[in-house]
């Protein structure tokens, strides 16, 4: 049955393409949009723009009225900038979603969450909802992920439910952070592998990502968090190899110890902060964690309680970006 749901960050990656299934589902679909770009972006994949900031409770209230169902996809996804910038989208954009959403009568709200809230500087090894938030991370996306986690999940309460979905590594299509992060470091030879990029990690191709979001709107259990994944987990270094090489880029082979790279890490971004430099960091313990440290994801509270199977393999996926001759990842 057709139903009418709001979305935030829908001209984003993952926000664009969940309006597309939404739409293909027959759903009536409204998304919050802060520019004339944004507007065109989300009425061109099917949904009704709602002019607005993200930190203005009344645009949401406008925009979320008479819908039963929320998506909150919009995030400030980088690894560097101020901590008022992340605090901005990441928790005070969230409150006031929440509170917009619930004065407007929606009975469900999804929150797209990542596995980088449990993120602190340790491999994460088969990981499970079980594992802490770590709103004390000291990398700012990663803190404030986790603060914005913990509004969601305790604005659950009566008639207003909230789930959280988090996906790891997300690529495919429309991404533009992490493989264009990468393309940047190869051009400008800043690339290296930390410890040759052996480790594990967990990865989430987009589709899977948004397969994730609809089952947790329909079936997922009030308060709950949910991981959501590609399955298996690969090696980082073959997985960001092969992924490279659809958008043509050759991944240098050189290497650079793990100790070595986290004081790097740490020592970069004290100086950046110290001397309020301009840019960002060569090296930030954000991308650092990400390339460095095992991260697997273990998804059988997912499976079990969504129903979730992955709707699209990583060979699947890599064999359409190849088609595309385009290519995209995020955490």
């Amino acid at each position: 049955m057709a139903r009418n749901v709001f979305v935030t960050g829908g001209s984003g990656f993952i926000g664009g393409r969940l309006i597309r299934r939404l739409v293909a589902d027959g759903d009536s679909v409204r998304a919050l949009a802060r520019s004339d770009a944004a507007a065109a972006r989300v009425a061109e994949l099917g949904a009704q723009p709602v002019r607005g900031e993200l930190g203005d409770t009344a645009s949401i209230h406008n925009g979320a009225t008479g819908c039963e169902l929320a998506f909150h996809a919009a995030a400030t996804v980088v690894d560097w900038g101020p901590r008022e910038l992340f605090m901005q989208g990441n928790v005070d954009g969230t409150r006031s979603a929440l509170e917009g959403c619930r004065e407007a009568g929606v009975r469900r709200f999804v929150h797209v969450g990542t596995e980088a809230a449990l993120l602190a500087g340790k491999p994460l090894h088969q990981v499970n909802e079980d594992g802490l938030l770590r709103p004390d991370s000291k990398a700012d996306y990663a803190s404030t992920k986790a603060l914005g986690e913990r509004l969601v999940r305790g604005a659950n309460r009566g008639r207003f439910e909230t789930v959280v979905v988090r996906p790891r590594l997300v690529w495919g299509p429309g991404d533009t952070t992490i493989l264009p992060g990468v393309a940047e470091a190869v051009r400008s030879k800043q690339f290296l592998w930390v410890d040759g990029g052996r480790h594990l990690t967990s990865t989430t191709h987009v589709d899977n990502v948004v397969e994730g979001l609809v089952l947790a709107g329909a079936r997922g259990a009030a308060g709950a968090a949910y991981f959501i994944t590609d399955g298996e987990p690969v090696v980082f270094r073959e997985f960001m190899t092969e992924l490279a090489a659809t958008s043509g880029i050759e991944l240098p082979n050189k290497s650079i110890p793990r100790p070595v790279a986290g004081f790097a890490a740490a020592a970069s971004e004290a100086i950046w902060r110290t001397l309020k430099l301009k840019g960002k960091p060569p090296v930030t313990r954000m991308a650092y964690w990400l390339t460095a440290f095992e991260t697997t994801i273990d998804i059988s509270r997912a499976r079990a309680e969504l129903g979730y199977t992955p709707v699209r393999t990583i060979a699947d996926g890599m064999a359409e970006l190849r088609g595309a001759g385009t290519a995209g990842t995020s955490t």
